[in-house]
């Protein structure tokens, strides 16, 4: 976790180890990519995501973020929270622009003439996997550190993110706490 750099953290951590660009570039016009993550949060990662996709995804792919938040920030605090980072300010707009309620539930939110759609579920992560009937290809596992957390880093959990993989899908996460480790294999 770095207190100093999110936006660093986030590409390293999620971006790169799950080979985004790489795998973007080998998917045809028309095909759709899935991101499955455990903590929206400010929706740091959503952005630097998104803003990677516009830069090196082969056009016409299209994206499907989905993203679990138990405790949804009001669109005051999100808009405070992402004035960090001036470099998304385009991109935080259109998410203010757009950001739901704080009431329970999927909210299906679009971008970029749809070629981006983000499924923000306002629930518990593992009742919102219940509800999921999608794959996805790739896993940001977030959502602080297991210590203070420890409701997103359960097996059942973890069963159901495996459950909810895609063949050859992967997953990314900061933490490297040895029963997270466990509950993955």
């Amino acid at each position: 976790f770095s207190r100093l750099n999110g936006l660093e953290e986030t590409a390293y951590v999620y971006l790169q180890h799950n080979q985004l660009t790489e795998r973007w570039q080998t998917l045809r016009s028309g095909q759709s990519f899935g991101i499955g993550e455990t903590g929206f949060g400010t929706g740091l990662n959503f952005l630097c995501c998104w803003q990677l996709f516009r830069q090196h995804a082969t056009p016409g792919l299209r994206l499907h973020f989905i993203s679990a938040e138990r405790y949804p920030l009001s669109p005051e605090d999100l808009r405070q929270a992402l004035q960090l980072w001036p470099q998304l300010s385009e991109l935080a707009e259109a998410l203010l622009a757009q950001y739901p309620p704080n009431c329970s539930g999927f909210h299906r939110l679009q971008f970029d003439q749809g070629q981006v759609q983000l499924t923000l579920i306002f629930d518990d992560a593992s009742q919102a996997l219940q509800q999921l009937d999608h794959r996805v290809d790739a896993w940001f596992l977030d959502g602080f550190s297991p210590a203070k957390n420890p409701g997103l880093w359960t097996d059942a959990l973890m069963a159901q993110v495996g459950a909810h993989t895609s063949a050859g899908g992967t997953f990314a996460t900061y933490t490297a706490a040895g029963f997270v480790r466990r509950a993955l294999a």
